[in-house]
């Protein structure tokens, strides 16, 4: 029985292990009341938006670059663009920090009067102006 590894299977698993996750990872889909804007993280639940206070809702998904779920905690004074929704109670409850290119896609409504004006097209997770 031979117990040594062979270095080219050994040179083939470590090159399958590192190109794993860059091919697991596929473009996200935004819904289409999903706005977007500048958040800056503060002590849970508190979150300034645009600005402006707001407030995480107790069930708030956070979702990193690589849509892993984040902690609002790990992400104290944090700045990101980000696509959010919000509940019908006025709290912010899916936040998605965006990639690069991500946040190049434009247009992209920035207040649910413009996402109402506005087309989406869920396919190609683009917005147009009329």
């Amino acid at each position: 029985m031979l117990r040594c590894v062979k270095p080219a299977a050994a040179f083939f698993a470590l090159v399958i292990t590192l190109a794993l996750p860059a091919a697991a990872q596929m473009p996200r889909n935004f819904p289409a009341t999903a706005l977007r804007g500048e958040l800056q993280f503060l002590q849970p639940p508190q979150v300034m938006l645009n600005g402006q206070p707001f407030r995480l809702a107790p069930g708030a998904r956070i979702r990193g670059q690589n849509n892993m779920l984040q902690m609002s905690g790990a992400l104290f004074d944090v700045k990101a663009t980000v696509h959010y929704t919000i509940e019908p109670s006025g709290l912010l409850l899916n936040v998605w920090i965006l990639t690069a290119a991500e946040a190049a896609v434009r247009p992209w409504p920035n207040s649910a009067a413009e996402a109402k004006a506005w087309l989406f097209d869920p396919a190609a997770q683009t917005w147009t102006r009329p």
